[in-house]
Parts: structure tokens; sequence; C-alpha cells
């Protein structure tokens, strides 16, 4: 849909590495910067629970966390980029890129060379916000978002009855007290009074109720900021997971994946960007964010070329904000409005001389 939505504008398709996601690049009729406009595409492995006569129609799959707005943005602003490709500075290179969630998708686009010849000079793109209202908008100069380390905890105990099991061995207990601890495995560490966390979203273990298994297993993630706390984090997590062995006589091995690293914009581009969003949206709409502990792929893109990554909000009215990643989540559909705004205004400034 996206690579035929954008072919009808008469862009130039280019070489699309990964299976999912399209590349186009619209030329400028001035000299100018080549500016890369990257959106996600992915949704998530949740069951919608909106009751929206547009929810997803594939069971066990929603877009929870705004990746489809984003996409819309994208689509919109290439549109509107395309009818001024005459009076344009430079190039854009619209890139919609999948697998975000997991971290990989813009590692396998760079390793398959979608940026090769290119000469992107500048990045831009955003994230939608349901805990920010409609028109507002947030960027940060420097590191914006935490480096994103996935872990897998698995334990390995002696198994057997569940009348009989005590603490020796029992892996179910083990895997509980890893649970308990984990939330407060990084504390002390920050970023302007924004704390480093620990979550966890996997527990599994047993399958029937009177056995207690050989093997249980964790998983989540840590989100650090700077590049001291990484490597304080992946130490903090080893020790616990030593000591919760000894403590119930389990063996424990940890799975760490190549992190995502840490959102870092460019001061520079932020304030061409912030000065671009304000112009178009007004300057009380345009505010300095906080470190923000979710992580985002983007960082890969942005170790390539300066550039800014913000936000923008998409509340859905006055009522608490359905979370990211929740099978309630919705958002205020005028967000796409001012994110296609957003996103032309950042692209044409960027690509200016």
């Amino acid at each position: 849909m996206i690579r035929g939505r954008l072919r009808t504008l008469g862009l130039e398709e280019l070489p699309c590495p990964t299976p999912t996601g399209a590349v186009f690049r619209l030329e400028g009729g001035r000299r100018g910067r080549t500016v890369l406009l990257r959106a996600d595409i992915d949704a998530l492995p949740v069951e919608e629970e909106t009751g929206l006569p547009f929810r997803s129609r594939v069971p066990g799959v929603m877009h929870a966390c705004g990746h489809d707005g984003h996409t819309a943005a994208l689509l919109g602003a290439a549109a509107v980029l395309a009818e001024r490709a005459a009076g344009l500075p430079g190039r854009v290179i619209l890139l919609f890129q999948p697998a975000e969630e997991t971290g990989e998708g813009a590692r396998a686009m760079l390793e398959g060379g979608v940026l090769d010849g290119l000469g992107v000079e500048r990045v831009a793109g955003l994230h939608l916000s349901s805990n920010l209202p409609t028109g507002l908008v947030m960027a940060r100069p420097g590191i914006a978002m935490a480096t994103f380390q996935r872990f897998t905890i698995r334990l390995r105990g002696t198994g057997g009855h569940a009348a009989l099991a005590a603490g020796e061995g029992n892996v179910v207990l083990a895997a509980a007290e890893t649970a308990r601890r984990l939330p407060a495995l990084l504390d002390g560490l920050e970023l302007d009074d924004t704390p480093c966390v620990c979550g966890v979203g996997v527990l599994r273990a047993g399958t029937v109720h009177n056995v207690v298994p050989r093997d249980a297993e964790l998983g989540g993630s840590l989100r650090t900021f700077t590049e001291e706390q990484h490597p304080d984090g992946v130490g903090r997590l080893r020790s616990l997971c030593e000591a919760v062995a000894a403590e119930f006589g389990v063996e424990a091995t940890v799975d760490l994946p190549r992190p995502v690293p840490a959102v870092v914009n460019d001061p520079a581009a932020t304030v061409v960007t912030g000065d671009a969003l304000a112009a178009v949206l007004g300057a009380a709409s345009v505010v300095e964010a906080p470190p923000m502990t979710p992580s985002d792929d983007v960082s890969e893109f942005l170790l390539r070329a300066p550039g800014c990554y913000f936000f923008a909000g998409c509340r859905p009215g006055p009522r608490r904000p359905p979370q990211h990643h929740a099978p309630d989540f919705d958002l205020d559909e005028e967000a796409l409005r001012v994110a296609m705004l957003a996103l032309v205004a950042t692209a044409e400034a960027l690509a200016a001389p």
C-alpha cells in the first residue's frame, strides 16, 4: 500500500533491502542538502480492544504504538513535498522502516545498503505521543531517548512434585524473586532527573499445577542513557542473576543481544527543526523534551548523519490517555495533520543550504 501510494506521486523508487518497507526519492528544484525522512511501520503482537470501526482485522496484531500514524503522516508529507518539488531545496529520501519494535529494522536496512550512494546529510522523523495534547511538539538536543538492551534470563533447577517443592532448586520461586527485584535494578542511574528503568515483559514457567518445572525464563529490557550507564546496568543484571541463582540453588544464564543505541539529536539540527516547527505551529507549541526512557532504532540512522527526532502529541481527548503498547491504544487523528505539517517543515528547513 505504501509503495503504491508513493508511485502515484511520481517519485523515484529506490531499492529496499528488507522484505517490507519502502524507499523513495524526491528531487527538489533548488540546490540543497539530502534529507532522510524516516517513519516506522510495524505493529505489535497485541489483541486490539478499542472497538473502533477501523480496528485491526488481524487477530492478535494491532498498531498499539502509533506507527500507522507515522506512516500516514509521512505519506501526507510526501504528497505535499511532491506538489512543492520545483521550489524545494535539495532532495528528500522517504524511508518507511520495518521492525522498529524488535530493534532490528534499521540495522537490517543499513546492513543491506539502503543509504549507499544516497549522500544523506540530515535525518529527521517523529514519534506520536498519547501523553501529549495534540498540537504540542517536543524536541531535545543531545540524548533524547534511551539505549535499548533486551535481555533473556534462563533459569534451570531440579524440578519435581509441587507438593514436595522447597526453595532449593525451585525455578518458579527463583523467577518470581528475580522479577520482583528487577524494577529497582537501575536505581540511582538517571539523566537530567529522568531515571533509567528496567522493564519486564516475559515470565514463563511450568505447564501444570502440580509439577515444578526444571526451566523458567524472564525477558525484559534495560533502558539507560549514557555510555557509562549501559555497562553498569549490564553488570548489575548479571550480579542479580548470580545472587538469585545462589539463593535458590538454580543455574542462571543471561542472553544479551546487541543493544539499540540511544537516540542522540544533533544540537544544530535540533535548533533548525525547532525553529521550523515554531514557524508552522506557533512558538508556544514547541517545547524542549526531557530524556525519554522509551527507545527507537532511528538512532542507527542518526549515527550516520546528524538530525533530529522529535515527539508530536496525539492525546485522544481529555480523558486519561491510553498507553502505548496497550490493547486500547488510540490517537487523535488531528495529530496526523500536525505531524504531516511538522515533517514537511522539518524537511524543507534541514534541506536548505
